[in-house]
C-alpha cells in the first residue's frame, strides 16, 4: 500500500463525519446504544466497537489502522507512553519463572523493567552484545521466552542482524520484539525480517512536534487481540483521544520530516568526521561504522540522531561546548522539529558511557546553520 495514501487517507471515512477533511476528535469517554441487542453485540466486540474509551475510541481507531498499515502489521495498539507499550509487550510474553534475553544498553526504562521490576515476579533477564549472533545463542536457556532487540539503539547505535536473530528464535520457539523508535516504519520494517512484535516511543517521530507522549505496539492481529484483552484492558495505559488526534495531525508530515532530519544528520556526520576535535562518531550510516553493510541491508537510511565523542580534557570543556550552542536545545527525547543535545556528563547515572560523549539530534532547521553552530561551540572549548 502506498505510504502517501496511508498517511493522508487510509481509515478516514469522511462521509461518516460530514465530509470533513480532517478527522474529528471524538473526546467522549462513553458510547451509548439504543437497544439491548446492539449493546450486547458491541460488548462482545469491544476491540472494534466503542463502548468506553479505555477500550476502543473512533479517533484512536483511525490512528491504529494507519500505524498498522505503515508497519505491515496485522494490527496495532496505541499507549500513553513508549515505556507503557514496552512493558505491555514484554509482560504479554512472560510469566513467573521465564527468562528474557535483551541487548546491551537498551532504553533506560526497558532496562529498568527487565532488571529492576519484573524480578519481583520471578522473571529474569540477561543482557548480551547484540552485534554477534552467537551471543544470543549462548544465552538461550530452556525457559527463554523472549528476545528484546533495539536496532539500532539510541545512544551508541549498535545494530543487530534481525533476520538471523528471528530465525534463531523461531528455531527455539522464542518470541522476538524490537524497539524500532530510531528508524520508524519508513526506514526499517522489522516484521519483514521475521520479528514478531515492534514497539515505538511515538512521542518521537510519529508525534513529531514535541507536544504529546505516546507508545505503539504492532504485531499480528491475533497477538494484538490477546494483548488488548489482557494487559491493555487490565493496566489501562491508554492514549487520550486528543493525543491520538495530535498524532494523526503529526503523521501527515512524517515522511517529509523523517527524510529531512536524516538528510541533514548525514551532512552533519560527514562534516564532523573531518573535525579535529571529534574523536569518534556513532551513527549507523557513518562510513567508519563497522556495521554499515548490515545497517544498509536492514535500513533505508540513518535517522536524525547521532552521538559524538569529543576530544576534551575535562567535563568543564564539554559544558562549555554545550552551553555555547545557540540553535540546539538541551533536553531529553528527540524526533521533533527542534534540534537537541544531551551530554552524558549531565546524567550522574550514565553508567559505562564516557563523560565526553554528547548525543545530538538534528531537527528541521537549516543543516548549514547547525554545522556552523557546532563548529563555533567546539572552537570555544
Amino acid at each position: 500500500m502506498d505510504t502517501s495514501y496511508i498517511l493522508n487517507h487510509l481509515g478516514e471515512e469522511r462521509e461518516q463525519y460530514f465530509n470533513a477533511v480532517a478527522p474529528p476528535l471524538i473526546q467522549s469517554s462513553n458510547f451509548c446504544y439504543k437497544d439491548v441487542n446492539s449493546f450486547r453485540k458491541a460488548i462482545e466486540k469491544e476491540f472494534e466497537t466503542p463502548i468506553y474509551t479505555r477500550g476502543a475510541n473512533p479517533t484512536v481507531a483511525i490512528l491504529r489502522k494507519k500505524i498498522a498499515a505503515l508497519e505491515g502489521a496485522g494490527d496495532a495498539l496505541i499507549f500513553a507512553s513508549g515505556s507503557a507499550a514496552i512493558a505491555n509487550a514484554v509482560m504479554s510474553c512472560v510469566k513467573a519463572g521465564d527468562y528474557v534475553i535483551c541487548v546491551n544498553n537498551p532504553y533506560s526504562w526497558t532496562n529498568a523493567l527487565l532488571n529492576n521490576y519484573l524480578v519481583n515476579y520471578n522473571v529474569t533477564a540477561t543482557m548480551v552484545d547484540g552485534t554477534r549472533l552467537e551471543n544470543f545463542e549462548k544465552a538461550i536457556l530452556p525457559n527463554t521466552k523472549l528476545i528484546v532487540l533495539e536496532s539500532p539503539n539510541t545512544f551508541t547505535f549498535e545494530v543487530q542482524d534481525l533476520e538471523a536473530v528471528s530465525k534463531l528464535a523461531k528455531k527455539h520457539g522464542i518470541t522476538t520484539m524490537i524497539d524500532n523508535s530510531y528508524s520508524t516504519s519508513l526506514n526499517q520494517k522489522p516484521m519483514a525480517f521475521g520479528i514478531d512484535i515492534v514497539v515505538y516511543s511515538a512521542s518521537k517521530y510519529f508525534g513529531g512536534h514535541s507536544d504529546l507522549v505516546a507508545g505503539i505496539i504492532c504485531s499480528s492481529k491475533e497477538r494484538i487481540h490477546k494483548i488488548f484483552s489482557t494487559e491493555f484492558m487490565t493496566l489501562g495505559a491508554i492514549i487520550s483521544p486528543h493525543d491520538a488526534w495530535l498524532m494523526l495531525r503529526g503523521i501527515r508530515t512524517l515522511e517529509l520530516r523523517v527524510n529531512r532530519s536524516a538528510e541533514s544528520a548525514q551532512k552533519v556526520v560527514n562534516h564532523l568526521a573531518k573535525h579535529p576535535k571529534i574523536e569518534k562518531i556513532y551513527y549507523p550510516f557513518s562510513s567508519t561504522n563497522e556495521q554499515l553493510p548490515l545497517a544498509k541491508k536492514q535500513m533505508k537510511q540513518g535517522g536524525g540522531l547521532l552521538t559524538v565523542l569529543i576530544k576534551a580534557q575535562s567535563v568543564e570543556q564539554i559544558e562549555t561546548f554545550c552551553n555555547s550552542l545557540k540553535y540546539f536545545l538541551m533536553a531529553v527525547s528527540w524526533g521533533g522539529h527542534e534540534s537537541l543535545i544531551f551530554p552524558v556528563c549531565a546524567n550522574k547515572h550514565h553508567g559505562t558511557l564516557p563523560w565526553n560523549m554528547v548525543r545530538i539530534y538534528i531537527g528541521l532547521e537549516d543543516p548549514n546553520m547547525l554545522i556552523a553552530d557546532i563548529d563555533n561551540a567546539l572552537a570555544k572549548m
